[in-house]
């Protein structure tokens, strides 16, 4: 791996180009994050063989809006010996950090335009997947600093379960990643999408897609790895002391990390904004991303509502004793099948 990938540059955007994308990005992830509440509870009620939300506006597509006034105007419930600042600031990193990994994420392709080269993400950096592993770790603080300053016990252990979960699914998610980085020879989210012109990754790479997935579950807190929740075990985890608004963030936040999960996965491991054969090349590539990483977020919703809680000691034995020995195997295996091909040509 040459040096040269690890110098961070950036695009050209004009200030006012990145303020504008800025924009489109952050309404279009809250936006997102709201019809997904929608989407789980329509795909949840089907499943379950009922209907689901449909009452406030045409198939109760306005339900998001309710429940966001619904927040806005619930009271702001604290316990009287919390830590105010860190109590605060918790929800807010959370949601910050769930909206910043998505800055560097490419929608489509570079396309120029009377001159103008225009990038589809907030920041083209060359080490765009360094940084969204980096900036992805600040949901522990998030999580960890909410339950130890609610002054709760319950918020307390399960912000100590959700730490120790976070953090050991992450290496692994980490080593997942690492055999796409090595078949592109970059960490530019763009050029390993480019690499995938002949064939997409998850070809390649079926096991570690297989154990980003399954790691993404984790890290996004989803059924069967909710254990930080656990509602019938801790009453909400690490965010039982929050309400109204605070609450809301925590809550947007993890919907947006699913977004995250499923854009990571679509551009590492599903080519990203490329079609999904040549002759569809006329559909623009942002369709193609969304499309792709829609089906990711409808097989997450899918699995929740089918798969149950896995008890505390197996999440742990799996992401210790499986899912990290698979994934320092599968960097092991990439390696040498990339270093005897370099050898041979």
């Amino acid at each position: 791996m040459s040096a040269s990938i690890w110098t961070v540059t950036v695009g050209p955007d004009y200030w006012w180009v990145i303020v504008v994308k800025a924009a489109v990005i952050l309404l279009g992830l809250a936006t997102t994050a709201a019809y997904l509440v929608y989407a789980e509870r329509k795909i949840a009620a089907h499943i379950q063989l009922r209907i689901g939300p449909n009452r406030v506006g045409p198939l109760g597509l306005l339900q998001p809006a309710a429940d966001a006034i619904k927040l806005l105007f619930k009271e702001n419930v604290a316990p009287a010996g919390r830590d105010r600042i860190l109590y605060l600031i918790a929800p807010g990193i959370a949601a910050g950090a769930a909206i910043f990994a998505f800055a560097v994420i490419p929608l489509g392709g570079v396309n120029t335009w009377f001159g103008y080269q225009f990038h589809w993400n907030i920041a083209h950096v060359n080490v765009g997947l360094l940084y969204i592993l980096g900036i992805t770790s600040l949901g522990v603080y998030a999580i960890f600093l909410g339950g130890w300053s609610s002054n709760s016990k319950y918020s307390l252990l399960g912000a100590l379960r959700s730490s120790a979960q976070l953090i050991s699914y992450e290496m692994a998610v980490g080593f997942a990643l690492m055999g796409t980085v090595i078949l592109a020879g970059s960490l530019d989210l763009e050029q390993i999408v480019t690499a995938q012109h002949h064939v997409w990754f998850v070809i390649l790479q079926p096991m570690a897609f297989l154990l980003y997935f399954i790691g993404g579950l984790a890290e996004t807190n989803r059924l069967p790895f909710d254990l930080p929740e656990a509602e019938t075990e801790l009453v909400a985890g690490y965010h039982t002391e929050y309400s109204g608004l605070r609450f809301g963030f925590y809550f947007l936040a993890e919907y947006i990390n699913m977004v995250t999960v499923s854009s990571i996965a679509t551009a590492l491991f599903l080519g990203g904004y490329l079609p999904l054969i040549p002759q569809l090349d006329f559909i623009p590539g942002p369709l193609w991303f969304l499309a792709k990483a829609g089906a990711l977020l409808f097989t997450m919703i899918w699995i929740r509502w089918t798969f149950p809680r896995l008890r505390y000691d197996r999440l742990m034995n799996l992401g210790w004793k499986v899912l990290l020995p698979l994934g320092l195997l599968n960097i092991a295996v990439t390696g040498a099948i990339v270093a005897i091909q370099a050898a041979n040509t």
